[in-house]
């Protein structure tokens, strides 16, 4: 599993220290290439690394010709063959070949760039960063690229020039109810790449003993999610069946732009949840946003597998796919 990759904030950090840091992409992939395309590592000028492009097969290379960029001032673009030997090495199946750009900061990637790039990411705000490979020029697109931004796919546009690479803030799933398909729900979440949060007043539901490790606020849900704040990067999964837990959470969502309501319940109960979103004043396509009863239809039965349907509603959603 791949966690948020904090390689442009290092790279400024090490630059604005004058230690010197060289940002290297993985910009296209063939075979079973160890990292997909858009994976860092950042290369500070003593030879320090953060990151991976390649599960290490080919970063003691990246480094030696990073290190030489970083002299010289200028970007290159370097191709590894990663044999099936070199991947099973390191835990991997088979090899691949990928392509790499190193990019030193400063001369190449301009400083303001990288500081913009790095204050939009903390604002939990989506942008893309586009390199031309024949003419050098880059620019930070904002509202560009919508397929590969809702894809999280970085690439080459058609021209085979033009290298796109999405930079979204990190998914987040925000769950009211600590309820038992909160159990087998945060923990999947978590593996699909989430940061969850959970929220319920109620502390004997919501325990560092029910879920350990776990971010949990014992708020009221319109006060919690206030605080937290909801983007296009985050789902909101109401489990409590109480609609005095649930309805502060879900006007506020209806009135952001969150990627995925959900909402547990049977048909009769969900109509009468509708009925209820009428009357505080929402549209009839604001309210198609929620998802009730939640989860894809598979039968599922028991929390795990009604875990399961939700996430899996929540990724199709996301892709574009329902």
């Amino acid at each position: 599993m791949e966690r948020f990759d904090n390689s442009p904030e290092i790279a400024l950090e090490w630059h604005r220290q004058g230690l010197g840091a060289a940002l290297a992409t993985v910009v296209e992939t063939w075979g079973s290439a160890p990292r997909r395309t858009g994976s860092q590592l950042v290369i500070g000028g003593d030879g320090r690394i953060q990151g991976s492009v390649s599960g290490g097969c080919v970063e003691g290379a990246v480094i030696v010709e990073a290190l030489e960029a970083l002299d010289e001032g200028e970007a290159r673009l370097l191709e590894f063959g990663v044999s099936d030997e070199d991947a099973f090495a390191v835990g991997l199946a088979c090899g691949g070949t990928i392509r790499v750009l190193v990019e030193p900061v400063g001369k190449i990637l301009s400083e303001e760039m990288l500081a913009e790039l790095v204050t939009a990411r903390g604002r939990r705000e989506a942008l893309a960063y586009e390199v031309n490979l024949t003419t050098g020029h880059r620019a930070l697109k904002r509202g560009a690229y919508p397929d590969r931004m809702r894809m999280d796919r970085s690439g080459f546009e058609e021209d085979g020039q033009t290298f796109v690479l999405v930079h979204n803030p990190p998914l987040r799933l925000i769950v009211v109810g600590a309820v038992h398909i909160a159990q087998a729900l945060v923990p999947m979440a978590r593996i699909a790449g989430y940061d969850p949060v959970i929220i319920d007043p109620r502390e004997a539901f919501a325990s560092e003993n029910r879920f350990p490790g776990e971010t949990i606020l014992h708020d009221w849900p319109d006060e919690a999610v206030a605080q937290l704040g909801l983007d296009p990067r985050t789902a909101l999964v109401l489990l409590t069946h109480d609609p005095k837990l649930d309805d502060p959470a879900l006007e506020a969502a209806l009135a952001a732009d969150v990627f995925y309501i959900g909402a547990l319940g049977s048909t009769r109960t969900h109509s009468k949840r509708v009925e209820r979103m009428r009357q505080a004043g929402f549209t009839e396509a604001q309210i198609a946003r929620i998802h009730g009863p939640i989860g894809l239809d598979i039968g599922a039965a028991g929390p795990a597998e009604i875990a399961v349907a939700i996430l899996a509603q929540m990724t199709a959603v996301l892709r574009g796919r329902a």
